[in-house]
């Protein structure tokens, strides 16, 4: 080790002193009136000093202004190093950055934006490369293809020797036409794999984890749900894979119309949960049109209420 590193960090007695030059230069760095009291010092080495005072800036609480003097060797006249604005022990400070793949959360993505993946995302994996062009053994090659023409080609024509001895009129020329072959192409494309990348069986238990998750058996609206989806009428079956755990929910007023919902999720909504009584229909007026009411013409005289004959004595109190 060198001499200057073995000295004593013991800050210079005249750079120590020149508090009033390091506040000066701060408050020509900052302006007058926020640079506060002089907090401390300590020697950055043989002959320079740096002063700390107190920022009283607006959104900078606990930082300080670093003023760094110096004096060179056996001179007497003390000069400004560096002046910079430092965060303090108790300092409020911004967040340790984070790159923007690890801070994007669901729902975050706005229109028009963009997220790109990366290359070697483990989410997905390769699916169809575009090659259309089988194995050379394969029923499918141009080798192949070229086989069965000429074959084709060769009974072609002998069909059409037999046909110009039996009949003049089927002299023409028969076109060999190689027989019609399934593609790569189409096959991947009805299979759902005609893309560049598809998901990955890692990238498919991390979908299955987050939709457990949100709409499983172990949230509450399923823990009081009187039922499960499995048998619930408004659940959209789901192809593939996830198909054995998952569906869509086509409930318009449960919690989980539109999503993707767990098997054993479950919500008060469920079609079979309060089926309501269908309401009866009241019955019609019964009319009997097959029978006959008889009404006579004249009133029979021995069937009213009122006698013929005049009652004395209800002619005393005047009445008819």
């Amino acid at each position: 080790m060198s001499a200057a590193t073995t000295r004593s960090r013991t800050p210079d007695r005249l750079c120590a002193e020149a508090v009033d030059l390091a506040r000066e230069a701060a408050e020509e760095a900052a302006f007058p009136g926020v640079v506060g009291e002089h907090v401390t010092l300590f020697a950055e080495g043989d002959r320079v000093v740096t002063h700390l005072f107190e920022a009283k800036e607006p959104g900078y609480r606990g930082w300080r202004w670093a003023v760094t003097v110096a004096r060179a060797s056996r001179a007497k006249v003390v000069t400004l190093d560096e002046v910079c604005l430092l965060p303090g022990p108790d300092s409020l400070q911004a967040p340790e950055w984070v790159p923007w793949s690890e801070r994007l959360r669901p729902g975050d993505m706005g229109p028009g934006d963009l997220l790109p993946t990366e290359a070697e995302d483990l989410r997905l994996e390769p699916g169809w490369t575009g090659e259309d062009a089988p194995p050379p053994n394969s029923l499918l090659s141009e080798e192949m293809e070229r086989q069965a023409a000429r074959s084709q080609a060769v009974e072609s024509r002998a069909l059409a020797d037999v046909a110009e001895a039996e009949d003049a009129e089927l002299t023409a020329p028969i076109a060999a036409t190689p027989p019609v072959r399934g593609s790569i192409a189409s096959v991947a494309e009805e299979l759902g794999m005609r893309r560049a990348r598809v998901l990955s069986r890692y990238g498919l238990h991390l979908a299955a984890d987050r939709w457990d998750e949100e709409y499983g058996a172990n949230t509450p609206m399923a823990q009081a749900a009187p039922a499960t989806c499995v048998s619930c009428a408004f659940l959209v079956p789901v192809s593939g894979s996830l198909g054995q755990a998952f569906g869509i929910c086509a409930n318009e007023f449960g919690p989980a119309d539109g999503h993707v919902v767990s098997l054993s999720y479950g919500c008060g909504g469920h079609s079979e949960a309060a089926v309501m009584p269908k309401t009866p229909k009241p019955v019609g007026p019964v009319h009997d049109s097959m029978a006959v009411d008889a009404f006579p013409l004249r009133p029979d005289p021995e069937g009213g209420s009122v006698p013929d004959a005049a009652d004395p004595a209800s002619e005393d109190l005047g009445h008819s």
